[in-house]
């Protein structure tokens, strides 16, 4: 995908091992820090959203939905 070519946002369920997403909240934590009170507040199911997004940019998803042979994942 270039760089400059639009995106648009899809809501979609996605299979993760509760490791990661574990993972996930405490890494958004350390960088949001508490507010005055002690509470965090960060959007954690977005924090997911830029992580995938960015995994699925960085190892160029675009090439891999383009390849046929990806499709039949869940044949046996």
């Amino acid at each position: 995908m270039s760089a400059t070519e639009e995106k648009i946002s899809i809501n979609v369920t996605i299979d993760i091992t509760p490791s990661v997403l574990q993972t996930i909240v405490e890494n958004a934590k350390k960088i949001a820090g508490t507010d005055e009170k002690g509470i965090y507040r960060v959007d954690t199911a977005q924090k997911v959203n830029e992580i995938v997004s960015s995994f699925l940019t960085k190892y160029d998803f675009d090439q891999y939905a383009k390849n046929i042979d990806n499709y039949q994942l869940n044949k046996t």
